[in-house]
């Protein structure tokens, strides 16, 4: 049994996502490792957090930063082995801190032994543990694209066959429709279950039920039927959380991802609000659209109430930071952090924090030879190809590519931010001289101490896990104010988007009621500061 109360404990939880190969580095390669990780558990515990997502550690060529998979079972060298990852796991479960291991069960890496055999002959016993189709050197089967460029089919001479793949040539994609892909799943899954992994967050889960042939990919028939198999076989130990990221989902397809039966998985990242910060394609940011923003969020906070599960964040390793997006990166940046965290913690779900986001870290500007990021460097090759401005494609990369959030975490003012005492394998970004957890340890009024209330507060206070949602001021482009209702308790929340002063009246209901958490210290009649934010309860 894992060491948790009950099933569900994950409902006043807050989990913290690590990216270990930024995170912090133990034996000076430049490349952070699960003993930089260990050593840095005191400073999770002082948070407050309850679990580590742990972005993907397995054994892997690192075409696309680990999630290509060569074994499942091993961990790669550059950041320790299994026996690193059991005292991990140890050494957290003391601070009462679940390791969420990151899964990628749609593709593995092309170097996995399953896909060496699987090409060497159509007979392979292998052969069908991936998608191939017959196809001409130059014909591919269909006209699909692959995420990252490119098409989604690549040809084998040996066999004249190609295999599909929905993201790099070298991330084939797995065959669910054979039950023997399955089985090796699963069982690969409670070997990590035995070694007290607390859960799984699972890589791109809604395509694994793909139908290239007619173009679909996320959310194809058969999705459901194959997650309630995985979560029947694999998903055993009584007190696992899983969350799935699924870009597919929709309110009705989530409330069967995270049905509070736990059929399919505790509950689902779901991207619609993060695709407001863009339009059309994620390289066209877009200003924000607050009551886009506000109709959003209520649709999923109505729409999943006792009837699902939110997972609540902002940022991850995929996106870039959310002070540079809705936030302010200049004189206001301590405000908005702090107001992107009040705005976010207030609501029912499971926050997820990404590393530095309690610090208010914000994205990077670079020369293209200095981003590692393999859909930066593709982006930035075929725009450029296509013969838009330099310049132009750098703006996007700017504000939206995903090294953005993968810089080393900044801990101190000193050289590569105490993240290593080699070289980084990714640039430190230079504002670690001012933005690091050393300073913010030592200033009570950080941003890092707001987030830490805020732990506090889910963990005290039924209405902020179990409440009800509505919108206060709906039609109110810069302020985002809502408020939550369990019982006798009553919950207000109050955001300024807006670099502005802001004129708000609060509902008489919150009149003199009791000032949880505030990042100006107190609040003004009738006026918001700039980013200003507060909760009230009555």
């Amino acid at each position: 049994m894992l060491n948790k109360e009950k099933r569900g404990w994950w409902k006043s939880a807050v989990f913290y996502q690590v990216y270990p190969k930024s995170f912090q580095d133990s034996n000076a390669d430049g490349i952070g490792d699960l003993q930089g990780l260990i050593s840095r558990l005191d400073y999770l515990e002082k948070l407050g957090v309850d679990g580590i997502w742990l972005s993907p550690v397995f054994a892997s060529p690192q075409y696309d930063n680990g999630y290509d998979i060569s074994d499942y079972r091993a961990i790669d060298p550059m950041f320790g082995d299994v026996s690193d990852m059991e005292e991990l796991i140890a050494q957290a479960k003391k601070r009462g801190i679940s390791i969420i291991l990151d899964l990628v069960l749609n593709h593995s890496s092309s170097f996995h032994p399953w896909f060496l055999e699987a090409k060497k002959s159509r007979d392979n016993p292998y052969h069908d543990y991936y998608v191939w189709r017959d196809g001409e050197p130059d014909t591919p089967p269909n006209d699909m694209r692959a995420t990252f460029g490119g098409s989604a089919w690549t040809y084998v001479p040996e066999i004249g066959q190609y295999y599909f793949h929905q993201f790099v040539p070298e991330q084939p994609d797995l065959n669910w429709e054979n039950p023997a892909v399955r089985r090796e799943l699963y069982d690969m899954i409670r070997f990590w279950v035995k070694k007290g992994a607390g859960g799984f967050r699972l890589d791109v889960i809604d395509q694994i039920a793909k139908e290239p042939d007619k173009f679909i990919t996320g959310s194809g028939p058969k999705l459901h039927e194959f997650l309630r198999e995985l979560s029947r076989e694999a998903f055993v130990e009584e007190g696992l959380v899983t969350v799935g990221e699924a870009w597919s989902a929709n309110v009705e397809r989530a409330k069967l991802f995270s049905a509070p039966d736990g059929s399919e998985m505790s509950m689902v990242f779901q991207f619609e609000h993060i695709c407001l910060a863009f339009e059309g394609e994620k390289w066209n940011p877009v200003k924000l659209n607050l009551p886009a923003l506000k109709d959003c969020m209520a649709r999923w906070q109505q729409g999943l109430a006792n009837c699902g599960w939110n997972s609540l964040f902002l940022e991850n390793h995929d996106l870039p930071r959310i002070v540079s997006v809705w936030g302010d990166e200049g004189e206001h940046r301590v405000a908005s952090a702090k107001m992107l965290a009040i705005f976010l913690h207030g609501m029912q779900g499971t926050p997820y924090i990404y590393q530095g986001q309690e610090l208010g870290m914000t994205n990077v500007r670079w020369p293209i030879e200095n981003y590692d990021d393999i859909e930066i460097r593709n982006f930035y090759a075929e725009r450029t190809a296509q013969g838009a401005a330099p310049q132009d494609v750098m703006a996007a990369i700017y504000a939206r590519g995903r090294d953005n959030a993968r810089t080393p975490m900044q801990w101190t003012t000193g050289e590569n931010a105490g993240f290593t005492t080699g070289k980084p394998w990714l640039a430190v970004n230079e504002n670690h001289a001012f933005i690091n957890a050393e300073a913010a340890l030592a200033d009570e009024n950080s941003v890092f101490y707001t987030y830490q209330k805020l732990i506090a507060l889910r963990k005290e206070l039924p209405v902020i896990a179990e409440g009800s949602f509505a919108l206060v001021d709906r039609e109110n482009s810069q302020v985002f104010a809502y408020r939550r209702d369990l019982e006798d308790a009553h919950l207000l929340v109050v955001c300024n988007f807006a670099k502005e002063n802001v004129s708000f009246e609060i509902p008489a209901e919150f009149a003199g009621g009791k000032l949880l958490i505030a990042n100006y210290g107190e609040v003004q009649e009738g006026c918001l500061r700039p980013f200003e934010a507060f909760m009230l309860l009555a």
